[in-house]
């Protein structure tokens, strides 16, 4: 099966009047599975935008992203402040499958110009949640005696250590698989150890701390959050 020219094929299809439309690099890359789906962006003029919906098209998965011309900017704004550039990524490293004047090279430079520009920095606020979150979820795994509980904490534990190095890192943050593709990206090594450890409650305790002394330490006591409970 060819993923580019099935995509364009659906795009023709369905969306006629697109604008511009992209193919997301995942399923062209080698991280393609045999259940990898096609991530299309589509960019059209006007309503009904923006709305995102999966289907099957000629044997593939796949999950369509509705945009609209004059608002897909705003849409990369609102996935920088998260700090997950989703859509950006897939308009940045995929494939141009229809351009109308040029439109999906724009598209693809404000995408490319939002990834180079980076994350948000950090601010104290949520460095000092995301230390007390890890503090009280290490302090669960110290008590825990309970296997299964042990085993989901230690999870819990693996995730935020590696959102803390990305977010001091100043790098993006990722969801699922995205998240170990964004560690291994900022901090190969240390995402290796993290997976190496993630059952081992002794060795994921020596590695979160060993970020939080990067941010300051364990924080718990006399933490305070205004406004957020």
């Amino acid at each position: 099966m060819d993923p580019v020219a099935d995509a364009r094929a659906l795009v023709f299809d369905r969306f006629p009047a697109a604008r511009a439309a992209f193919l997301g690099g995942g399923v062209l890359s080698a991280h393609r599975t045999s259940t990898s789906d096609l991530d299309i962006v589509v960019v059209i003029d006007g309503p009904p935008t923006p709305y995102r919906e999966s289907l099957r098209w000629r044997g593939w998965p796949v999950e369509v992203f509705l945009q609209n011309v004059s608002t897909i900017g705003a849409r990369f704004a609102k996935d920088t402040a998260r700090r997950r550039p989703t859509l950006a990524r897939m308009c940045a490293g995929g494939a141009i499958l229809t351009d109308t004047d040029g439109i999906a090279e724009a598209v693809r430079d404000q995408a490319r110009a939002t990834l180079a520009a980076g994350p948000p920095p950090l601010e104290q606020a949520e460095l000092d949640r995301r230390r007390y979150g890890l503090t009280d979820l290490l302090d669960d795994l110290a008590g825990s005696t309970d296997p299964d509980e042990t085993l989901i904490i230690c999870w819990n534990v693996l995730v935020e250590v590696a959102q803390l190095a990305l977010l001091l890192a100043g790098a993006w943050l990722g969801t699922g698989k995205w998240l170990l593709r964004e560690l291994r990206a900022t901090d190969q090594r240390l995402a290796a150890d993290l997976i190496a450890a993630h059952d081992k409650p002794a060795d994921l305790t020596s590695l979160a701390d060993a970020v939080l002394a990067k941010a300051g330490g364990r924080l718990w006591a006399g933490y305070h959050q205004q406004g957020r409970l």
